[in-house]
């Protein structure tokens, strides 16, 4: 080496006077302190004509540098200044450049494990590659991403992950989609040296939703910090050591939480896949589209994947301001219940009992000849938890129009609070709960009720060490809080100042109070509400920049029924009612009916209300049509329709519209559009699709409440988390989740 240096020296001024674009492309390594300088190089070297122009960050993500200059740094990548903010990790800075590292353990919402080693790159001045998942990036950083050096790096590490894994691509429910088969084709060798047998590993049972085969694990461990972290069960671990150590559940229990089947999508291999999918499709055969759940009031976005007139499966989209890049199992497993005991063509029942299928002209037609027989005021509208605002508008406009008053929603109780809409909101936002440093929790219980929404508290618990307090009868949290009491009378207490906990509530910078909507079902919600919003103006939780007052809706029709008004009192409208118009209502009671009422039951599942219905009219779920649905903290969003209806089914609004003309008393709309200008006019926010409406009108106008709070201790208002409403009751994946993993 010694040699080679002085003859390099040598040569240096003959180089120099014989090729002056040898001497311009070489950079001549100096023992001076001075040439040998960063800036002595920067000006003696010219700028490369062949460096590529700089790329927009990955995924078009955005970066917020901080207002203070001071909180940003600037560094490098592949010769291209990027400024970033503190804390930012190599990797983000790479991915900020444009630059997409590879990578198997490191996700952007779990915590850094660093054990993977596919992430490698150079950095100047640094011995050897670095793993920019776990290296901080620090001030003037130079990172080099395409080196010969991390190239090689990667290909030794790709080398050694597929050293032991199985042959199974052809057979391996991953196979499309799959970041090792990525990954192995862009960064990894054509051949490798291991000759010997591969180890294999014995697969675990995680229960009815996860499929396990352990042998693919690249121990990556991102299952195991999801559960941890996300989920909040340490179901998870990692066991053994060496050519030993395997991902398992310690002592063979099955993985219990409600939110399991994102395991399926962060695992970038195929060890862990739905099981209920298992060896249906490939994911090149499957036609995706955008849309969003209704199984609870979150409305989580989601992305429906079918095959002809079939859903294949359903799996989460990204939206931060609502359900982050997660769903929960019911979510994810609930389609099966899209096919099974669908109601296909009219149907009346005959004086035997039995339903007949008839044609849809005779179905109308017996329903407008009952309608002309009753008197308007025993005429009866009742909208199910599932209903998009289109039908609950037509369904509104139609009992208006036959000269009745009674519509109402199922789930909004006999009195609901449907004057100022920041009574029956999330005025927080469901992002805005991680500011948020207190939580009390009166009467819900969100690990049930909105998973979402409890992964959201969960979050802020993790991150901020948020306390927690609830207030109803016992059940299970994922994340440590404490339990003041059952009934209301703890509530008092809080609001006369007599409790313990309010010197937390006054210590806290952004309180929030949860109710639950179970509470619209008491009868003195109102002097609840009223008490609530005492706590409220007592402890600081309505601020003019924060509105710490939340309630926790659980259907996806409340919001949008109470917005356009569908606020009749279901026990005395049904007790009256001789002709009752159930519009996918499965779990309003029933027992109150005269025995002479008229049922037309509209819905999509033979469910519950089908066996009291005199006359079955077909509609299609809200994966086969276009709907407007209003979430629990107010943003409107739209379901897209995925697949075709089955049968003779229409849609719900569609229906109405046709039973109108046949009855005399015909809506003035005939389009879907049309029917948004109808629905602009009474709530103009459910025309504002993905906007989140505020509340403008402060809750303090209400006037004083002289009822009384009742002793009657709050009530659970899910009994079964994977059966609450007609798909969910369908679906035969739901009904072994419901038998095998539900506290009993």
């Amino acid at each position: 080496m010694a040699f080679i240096a002085r003859a390099l020296r040598h040569s240096n001024p003959y180089l120099r006077s014989r090729s002056p674009a040898i001497a311009a492309s070489c950079r001549w390594i100096s023992p001076t302190a001075t040439a040998g300088s960063p800036e002595a190089g920067a000006a003696v070297a010219p700028a490369d004509p062949e460096m590529p122009p700089p790329r927009e960050p990955v995924g078009g993500a955005r970066v917020e540098l901080p207002s203070n200059p001071e909180e940003a740094l600037e560094v490098f990548v592949d010769g291209h200044a990027v400024r970033i903010p503190k804390g930012f990790t190599v990797l983000q800075a790479c991915e900020v450049a444009g630059v997409d590292i590879p990578r198997f353990c490191y996700h952007s919402r779990l915590s850094i494990a660093g054990n993977c080693r596919m992430c490698l790159v150079e950095v100047e001045k640094s011995p050897k590659p670095v793993a920019s998942c776990a290296m901080p990036a620090l001030p003037g950083m130079k990172i080099k991403t395409n080196t010969p050096v991390a190239k090689k790096a990667r290909e030794g590490v790709m080398e050694f992950l597929l050293m032991n894994h199985p042959l199974d691509c052809p057979i391996c429910d991953q196979g499309g989609e799959c970041d090792l088969q990525d990954q192995s084709m862009a960064f990894g060798a054509d051949r490798g040296r291991f000759t010997e047998m591969k180890r294999s590993v014995v697969d675990k049972n995680l229960g009815p939703l996860v499929k396990t085969v352990m042998t693919r694990c690249i121990q990556c461990t991102r299952c195991v910090r999801f559960s941890t972290e996300v989920a909040g069960v340490q179901d998870l671990g990692m066991l053994g050591r060496g050519s030993g150590e395997e991902i398992g559940t310690y002592v063979g229990k099955l993985m219990t939480s409600e939110l399991s089947g994102n395991v399926i999508d962060i695992c970038p291999v195929g060890a862990l896949t739905s099981k209920p999918f298992a060896f249906k499709a490939r994911n090149w055969e499957l036609k995706g589209t955008e849309t969003i759940d209704v199984t609870d009031a979150v409305g989580s976005n989601i992305r429906v994947d079918s095959r002809g007139p079939e859903v294949m499966r359903i799996v989460p989209r990204l939206n931060e301001d609502i359900n982050e890049e997660w769903i929960s199992d019911k979510t994810r497993f609930c389609y099966d219940g899209l096919k099974r005991q669908r109601l296909n063509d009219p149907m009346i029942r005959g004086p035997d009992g039995r339903f007949k299928a008839v044609t849809w002209r005779d179905a109308l037609a017996v329903v407008a000849e009952v309608l002309h027989q009753v008197k308007p005021e025993e005429i009866t509208g009742v909208a199910g938890k599932l209903s998009d605002a289109e039908s609950m508008m037509a369904l509104k406009d139609f009992v208006n129009k036959v000269g009745s008053d009674k519509v109402l929603c199922e789930g909004n109780g006999p009195n609901p609070p449907a004057d100022l809409r920041s009574n029956y909101l999330m005025n927080t936002s469901i992002a805005g709960l991680e500011k948020a440093d207190v939580f009390l929790l009166v009467g819900t219980q969100p690990r049930v009720e909105a998973a979402m929404v409890n992964a959201r508290i969960r979050k802020s618990v993790r991150a901020t060490q948020a306390k927690v307090a609830y207030i109803g009868p016992p059940t299970d949290f994922n994340y440590d809080h404490e339990h003041l009491g059952t009934g209301p009378q703890t509530l008092v207490e809080i609001a006369e100042g007599r409790h313990p906990f309010c010197s937390t509530l006054q210590s806290a910078k952004n309180p929030v109070i949860i109710a639950g909507a179970g509470l619209f079902e008491r009868e003195d919600q109102e002097a609840l509400f009223s008490t609530i919003q005492t706590v409220a103006k007592k402890f600081n939780v309505i601020r003019p920049d924060w509105n710490g007052i939340n309630v926790l809706l659980l259907h996806a029709a409340q919001a949008a029924a109470l917005d356009l008004g569908l606020v009749a009192n279901p026990t005395e409208s049904i007790k009256s009612a001789k002709f009752l118009y159930l519009m996918g209502a499965d779990d309003i009671s029933l027992d109150k009916v005269p025995d002479d009422a008229f049922v037309v039951y509209q819905g999509h599942h033979g469910d519950k209300a089908v066996y009291r219905a005199n006359v079955i009219l077909p509609s299609s779920a809200f994966s086969e049509k276009e709907g407007t649905y209003e979430n629990t903290e107010g943003c409107t969003q739209w379901t897209i329709p995925a697949v075709p209806t089955v049968g003779d089914a229409r849609d719900d609004w569609k229906i109405i519209r046709a039973l109108s003309e046949v009855a005399g008393a015909q809506l003035p709309y005939d389009s879907l559009s049309v029917v948004r200008d109808r629905i602009s006019m009474v709530a103009p926010n459910l025309v504002h699709v993905d906007e989140r409406e505020p509340c403008t009108i402060s809750s303090e106008v209400k006037p004083p409440v002289k009822q009384q709070v009742s002793s009657t201790p709050f009530k659970t208002v899910v009994e079964n988390f994977y059966m609450t409403d007609a798909i969910t009751r369908a679906s035969k994946i739901m009904a072994q989740c419901s038998a095998t993993l539900s506290k009993k």
